[in-house]
């Protein structure tokens, strides 16, 4: 019998949907939610949300880039926003997976620009990893894929059977009360929260959570970053100044191993700056996805 989370009392299927906005296609895993604007000569890009928040996150860029002649595709990773919640181990090469299968059933245009964002970094790093012949230019944004220290709660939550109950009781109040710590700024938190909430209604959102803290995609991978550098693929790095999800000391590292990255720091802004300094972040993805580099910081 199903974990019974409270709180996700609607399922996920055709009728749902067909209220819901945006794009669905089926890919072998499920059915995936996407959305694509931009003229259809555009250079293609494709923007990969992190952990949990689905691709409204990418809202302020996807207009942007779109705006800019870019032909942009956003998605929700499996677990998350709209798509499927497969009864999966929720890895990288399950989320590569996912991205590959969607490029190929839109038959979109390669190879592709790719920006991920937090847990999308690495995402977008194994995808590089194992099909660098897809991928022009990758841009990462406050990425994941480092020896984060991890609290405790968090070792105890990762057991069998301890997870469940926890997710079960305490899960949306402990991640409404992590994404509100990504801002810098408080003045947004409450409609970002709001818009967080909606795909919490449906179930298996908090067995794909669990699923993934249990797995790769949020633990140490160094060795991506390190053949990305190898690779001499043009990476853009931003990161915000005021990052606690992924602090900003981690930056270092990753242009360490990436010594071809363009590195730029956004003062005010906390582990989404993309969303909160659109103004910064917005014109600086634009020339590096047109030229495949930026103005010299």
């Amino acid at each position: 019998m199903p974990f019974p989370y409270l709180g996700e009392t609607q399922t996920l299927d055709d009728a749902a949907r067909a209220a819901l906005p945006g794009e669905f296609v089926a890919l072998p895993a499920g059915v995936t939610h996407y959305e694509i604007d931009g003229p259809a000569d555009g250079a293609p890009v494709v923007l990969v949300h992190g952990f949990s928040v689905p691709c409204y996150i990418w809202d302020p860029t996807f207009e942007a880039l779109a705006a800019a002649g870019f032909r942009t595709l956003r998605y929700d990773l499996f677990g998350r926003g709209f798509s499927d919640r497969p009864r999966v181990k929720y890895t990288l090469d399950f989320f590569a997976d996912q991205l590959r299968d969607l490029l190929v059933a839109l038959d979109f245009p390669a190879p592709v620009n790719l920006v991920g964002l937090s847990m999308g970094g690495p995402i977008t790093l194994r995808f590089v990893d194992r099909f660098p012949q897809r991928v022009k230019r990758l841009a990462l944004i406050d990425p994941a894929g480092f020896p984060l220290r991890t609290p405790w709660y968090i070792r105890l939550i990762l057991l069998p059977g301890v997870g469940e109950l926890f997710f079960g009781l305490l899960g949306p109040r402990f991640l409404l009360r992590s994404m509100a710590e990504d801002f810098f700024s408080p003045r947004e938190i409450g409609y970002f929260l709001e818009r967080y909430k909606e795909q919490m209604r449906y179930r298996g959102f908090l067995r794909a959570i669990l699923s993934t803290l249990r797995g790769d995609a949020l633990g140490d991978q160094r060795a991506l970053y390190r053949r990305a550098g190898e690779l001499g693929l043009p990476v853009l790095l931003i990161w915000g100044c005021h990052d606690r999800t992924v602090p900003f000391a981690y930056s270092h590292e990753a242009r360490a191993l990436m010594p071809q990255a363009k590195f730029y720091p956004v003062e005010d802004a906390g582990h989404i700056p993309h969303y909160e300094r659109p103004e910064v972040v917005n014109p600086l993805l634009v020339e590096f996805l047109q030229r495949g580099e930026v103005a010299a910081d």
